[in-house]
């Protein structure tokens, strides 16, 4: 096992490879131990070279509500009315203050994804 540190898209591109084929290897193996460092590496490797956008107020909303199995009309209680989460969803409304700071405490969205300016619906 010569394992080295990723230092460029090759040598990430040769550790993804290698753990692809090392996926299935008996637990408690050497081969599950270079697994596990290069998995290790890997994360390091991207953490530093891999910038993931945080998703708009509107795609991190409808994710929650995906990933909780609640209805739209969740959202009555954290916007208002209907007729405003519809708007909200359709883009025709920003988000006020009050909202984001409902939104963030009742479905755990982080205050900073909320608070991006996105853009509304023309």
């Amino acid at each position: 096992m010569d394992i080295q540190p990723i230092k460029n898209e090759v040598a990430y591109e040769a550790a993804l490879e290698r753990i692809e084929a090392l996926w299935d290897v008996e637990p408690n193996s050497p081969e599950a131990d270079e697994l596990d460092i290069l998995a290790t590496l890997v994360d390091v490797y991207e953490s530093k070279t891999v910038e993931i956008e945080a998703p708009d107020p509107i795609a991190a909303i409808l994710f929650r509500l995906d990933q909780e199995g609640l209805p739209a009309s969740t959202l009555e209680k954290y916007l208002g009315q209907k007729s405003r989460v519809t708007e909200v969803l359709k883009r025709q409304r920003p988000l006020s203050i009050n909202m984001i700071r409902k939104l963030h405490d009742g479905l755990r969205i982080p205050s900073d994804v909320l608070i991006q300016q996105y853009e509304l619906a023309k």
